[in-house]
């Protein structure tokens, strides 16, 4: 198979620095138009001379060729004056610059014709003939167009091989409808960055043939080999993915390979997914650590949960954090009554307002910078409202710093979830959805602990007398670019050049995407009853070291070469593993087969509040960190302080 290419690199070395000098050129000056264009008149007339050299039509010995040609082409000069055919751009030439040449040259004829004839007539003597005059009109204008044509399309040319040549030149995977489509429209844009040269099938069939006259190369047994032998073939730069033509461990597969015959991978969506056909810079993106994790894409009843929310006021608590600012975004376009967000972090919370105006314009919502911890804050906002709807996402969630501060994690995550659950039920909103974390199961650090007491509470408000609110809980585990998470973390420290620390060989998470967490919460609340916990299937718990290693690969470097990684040890109540279900709980599957309901254990009401006014209290006031610690763990006897100076108090227990 010989490489297809519309112009061999090695020549457009060659003449780079020629095409680079007339591209950078904006146009010639009219002079310089006028100028050739005389040039093509004069050489048309020798043309002619040349053909009717000893006929009967030549002209006669009354004037010599130099008088005649300077006699024509001044005549032609004064055309072009009149007519202004040199005023146009040359490279972009349309029938307008033709019609006007068309006109200059008939006026020529035109004009010599009736000056021979009066000539002739007056004198007795033929000057020319108007075979000839009609001749040189003919090529004058042929040559006149031919010149604007040539330039036109060799200015076309160059600039086509220009950007080609700047291009990554990939292949495309796949020869189905979708993967020929997804080529053809990177192939209409000029402005794409990426040029297909060829497409890639995993076909056993050693088939040689074409689609939109590119090659199409099988990979299909030796991945590596072939991968190598047809970047060498095609000098090719990537590989371009279409959709999910790939299950994601094949995915993986390809990007191994790929990776080890130093080829770049690009990832995008089908295009009939794109609003509009500018989208391909956009859409096609290199491939990411998410798109590697084994997980299926989750899907959600996105009519119901448009339904449940129609005409309802809804509160996001959160709403400028990563989870909170998704679940607005996703509200938002079920087009609710009303849609409060609700944060405490300024710049965040004016950067979701903005997005509500631009993308929303029509829709009833409001942003307010206030405290879940402010009870008479919260009571003035649920008062206005009477929300019927509280997705509470607000939480302190980043364990060595909640380890540190346990004040501010029990205030924030227990103290302002009872504000926001009593408020809902004095004001009888429907539904409170409160989101936890896998943290929260046997937890190790204060910032689960507190999460877990959370959960305790407003199950045992669901069963209080009255209250006819329904609570739910959904636990779910990591959510991939979060604030403050690995992976943003992670590329952080490429980008710095390394070492990628990661705290131990063994550790694992569970992740899964913003989006598709928000999905589920949105989902898991139309669901409940009152006082579930609703499980999300996460997928197979990921290496954090393996993730580490694939994330140094993705940004075209090597690991332990290029970028180093280091293991830190476990930061402060920090655990291998994560859990979704304490011991005692167990699953029951729902309709939908990513959410599980948690069959909880009870607990005592009042018993919880006792241990919470204390713990209110405690935070209030001024005392040692592990009077807190020490009441908390009363309150959840399962949690087990891990890398954390409050391990002792469990030894002493």
């Amino acid at each position: 198979m010989q490489r297809v290419d519309v112009l061999p690199r090695f020549l457009v070395r060659k003449y780079g620095l020629f095409r680079g000098f007339l591209l950078d050129q904006r146009f010639l000056p009219r002079w310089a138009v006028l100028s050739i264009d005389l040039c093509i008149c004069f050489f048309s007339y020798f043309i002619t001379e040349l053909i009717l050299k000893d006929t009967a039509l030549q002209a006669n010995d009354l004037l010599t060729f130099s008088q005649r040609a300077i006699i024509i082409v001044s005549i032609h000069l004064f055309c072009f004056v009149i007519f202004r055919s040199y005023s146009g751009i040359i490279r972009h030439s349309t029938f307008t610059d033709v019609y006007r040449l068309a006109l200059a040259t008939a006026s020529v004829f035109l004009i010599s014709t009736i000056g021979g004839f009066a000539y002739r007539t007056f004198l007795g003597e033929k000057v020319v003939s108007s075979t000839s005059l009609l001749l040189y009109a003919f090529l004058s204008l042929t040559f006149l167009i031919a010149f604007r044509i040539v330039v036109k399309e060799s200015y076309r040319f160059m600039r086509k091989t220009a950007a080609n040549n700047s291009k990554k030149r990939i292949l495309v995977f796949g020869v189905d409808d979708k993967s020929v489509g997804l080529a053809q429209s990177l192939m209409g844009d000029s402005s794409s960055p990426y040029r297909p040269v060829g497409f890639l099938s995993m076909s056993n069939k050693k088939l040689s043939f074409k689609i939109m006259d590119l090659p199409v190369v099988n990979c299909c047994d030796e991945i590596e080999q072939d991968l190598k032998r047809i970047k060498e073939l095609l000098d090719i730069d990537g590989i371009l993915l279409v959709g999910d033509n790939l299950s994601v461990s094949e995915k993986n597969r390809i990007v191994e390979k790929s990776f080890a015959s130093q080829l770049e991978v690009y990832n995008t969506t089908l295009p009939e997914k794109w609003e509009k056909l500018s989208d391909i810079g956009v859409k096609i993106t290199p491939i990411q650590i998410e798109d590697l994790l084994e997980r299926n894409v989750i899907e959600t009843d996105v009519k119901l949960i448009s339904e449940d929310l129609c005409g309802k006021t809804v509160l996001v608590t959160g709403g400028a954090g990563s989870i909170g600012s998704e679940l607005v975004r996703q509200i938002a376009e079920l087009k609710p009554r009303r849609l409060i967000a609700l944060d405490n972090a300024e710049s965040p919370l004016h950067e979701i307002d903005l997005y509500l105006q631009k993308n929303f314009p029509g829709l009833n919502c409001q942003v307010y910078l206030a405290d879940v911890t402010n009870r008479d804050r919260m009571e003035g906002i649920f008062s206005k409202y009477k929300f019927d709807v509280v997705y509470h996402a607000a939480a302190y969630k980043h364990v060595p710093m909640i380890e540190k501060h346990p004040r501010e994690g029990v205030r924030a995550n227990i103290i302002g979830t009872r504000i926001l659950a009593e408020l809902a039920v004095q004001y009888k909103s429907e539904r409170f959805v409160m989101i936890s974390t896998d943290k929260a199961v046997n937890p190790s650090n204060v910032m689960g602990a507190s999460k877990r007491a959370a959960e305790m509470y407003v199950q045992a408000l669901q069963h209080q007398p009255g209250v006819t609110t329904k609570f739910m809980t959904t636990r779910f585990g990591n959510v991939l670019g979060s604030n403050g998470s690995v992976i943003p973390f992670f590329k952080e420290q490429i980008k710095r050049g390394g070492p990628v620390t990661v705290t131990h060989k063994d550790i694992t998470r569970y992740f899964m995407t913003i989006r598709e967490a928000c999905q589920l919460v949105l989902q898991a609340g139309t669901m409940g009853r009152g006082g579930e916990i609703f499980v999300f299937d996460m997928g197979k718990p990921v290496r954090i070291l393996d993730m580490a290693e694939r994330m140094i690969k993705l940004s075209g470097l090597q690991p332990y070469v290029d970028i180093s990684i280091e293991i830190v040890g476990l930061r402060e109540g920090e655990k291998l593993y994560e859990e979704l279900l304490i011991d005692g709980e167990t699953t029951l599957p729902t309709f939908h087969p990513k959410i599980m309901v948690g069959k909880v254990v009870d607990h005592d009401y009042n018993e919880i509040c006792a241990i919470l006014d204390e713990l209110e209290l405690m935070t209030n006031s001024v005392g040692r960190k592990k009077f807190i610690i020490q009441k908390l763990k009363c309150l959840i006897p399962e949690y087990v302080s891990q890398n954390s100076v409050f391990s002792e108090l469990d030894e002493q227990h």
